[in-house]
């Protein structure tokens, strides 16, 4: 799973990433700090199930902390996006072309009104631009893509009665985009496939508009969210844009907290409405911390960073969290306790959990077992969030 953080320039991308994956980048008060894409690992949070099983357990991957276990998805900073990135302008076509292989996206948006549409320092800047011009460049970006060969594409689907959607997905296939996902599109807009090469200039925008909306989900992270005119923006922003889920953060107090509990200042967990003192600290610091807690945590109940990848991997792209465990025997051929947690798509099968372990165990598979009921299931069996699983084989 691969999760792109986009943004127009100095709206806070890097230090969300950072505040993130605690990766060392570079985070500059000025446009373009960003220019190669960051890539790195950050975690959703979920309750493990060691407790429950009465065991200890130790990820191989992510970590643990107080029955809280963390999970890795993979993280891409990419440059900063302004209006004509989908003809180029500034860094906009290696911007989109790092973007192929995303599933979701999370826009970072400066919700301050302190930063203008292409990263400036201003004041009263309206920040629905932001998500305004975002859309429409990422519509661009797929009808950039299906106008390069709609004109002859689209009459040999219809002179050779090739199937729409199949021949869709493999022109975006690129960009993850998969048969399903342009069936559901054909459905819930009822374009008429028979006859593509009819199709007007406004419906190629809207059928482009629609694949990128399913293939490519978004989330409003609403940085800054701690400044004076930000309650009012954030206000703003739902209403002009009711669909889209709307995450209020603070990817600067988020950052420091996470660094401050790294250096063992004070005792964090990511995600939490509190954190703890640990050492005495000097009087810049405490002020930092409390400014972070009256502005932050009070009013928002947490920093909202960690909500944002929660929300994107759970509630857009709808994934569940299995453990591989075996009914009796919650330990690897290592020792390792519940080292692993894999991330799959909600409605997956006791089959699907098995391919995505490894091929063999679906190759072989002959029964699953439940490690809280004890109960055998089938192939077909439909898994749910935090599950355990054995997968027995031939």
């Amino acid at each position: 799973m691969l999760i792109g953080i986009v943004g127009k320039p100095s709206c806070g991308k890097s230090t969300f990433f950072k505040a993130c994956t605690l990766a060392d980048v570079l985070i500059a008060p000025y446009p373009f700090a960003t220019i190669k894409p960051n890539h790195g690992i950050g975690y959703v949070k979920i309750d493990c199930i060691d407790k429950e099983l009465g065991v200890k357990c130790m990820p191989r991957t992510g970590y643990c902390v107080n029955g809280i276990r963390f999970v890795p998805v993979d993280l891409l900073d990419v440059a900063g996006l302004i209006k004509g990135s989908s003809e180029g302008k500034g860094l906009g076509n290696q911007f989109l072309d790092d973007l192929t292989n995303a599933d979701a996206l999370i826009h970072i948006v400066d919700v301050s009104g302190e930063t203008d549409a292409e990263g400036k320092e201003t004041n009263g800047y309206n920040p629905v631009q932001d998500i305004e011009m975002l859309e429409n460049e990422l519509d661009m970006w797929y009808l950039r893509i299906l106008n390069k060969v709609w004109k002859s594409f689209s009459k040999q689907i219809q002179g050779e009665k090739k199937n729409f959607s199949q021949a869709i997905a493999l022109q975006f296939s690129g960009l993850k985009v998969n048969e399903m996902e342009v069936t559901q599109v054909v459905l819930k807009g009822k374009y008429n496939t028979e006859r593509p090469a009819d199709w007007t200039n406004s419906e190629l925008l809207k059928f482009s508009h629609d694949l990128r909306h399913i293939s490519k989900p978004m989330i409003i992270a609403a940085n800054k969210s701690d400044r004076p005119a930000s309650k009012a923006n954030i206000d703003n922003l739902k209403k002009a844009y009711p669909e889209l889920i709307i995450v209020p953060c603070s990817a600067d107090s988020e950052l420091a907290l996470r660094q401050a509990s790294n250096a063992g200042l004070i005792e964090y967990i990511p995600g939490d409405s509190k954190f703890k003192i640990l050492k005495n600290l000097s009087e810049k610091q405490k002020s930092a911390l409390e400014s972070i807690k009256r502005n932050v945590l009070d009013d928002y109940e947490d920093t909202g960073v960690q909500k944002v990848l929660n929300t994107t991997v759970f509630d857009l792209l709808k994934c569940i969290a299995i453990f591989p465990a075996g009914a009796h025997k919650l330990a690897d051929s290592k020792g390792n306790i519940l080292p692993d947690c894999f991330l799959l798509p909600e409605n997956s099968t006791a089959l699907d959990f098995a391919a995505a372990v490894h091929s063999d165990l679906a190759k072989n598979f002959i029964k699953a077992i439940d490690v809280r009921t004890k109960k055998a299931v089938g192939k077909e069996h439909k898994l749910k969030h935090r599950d355990g699983i054995e997968i027995i084989t031939r």
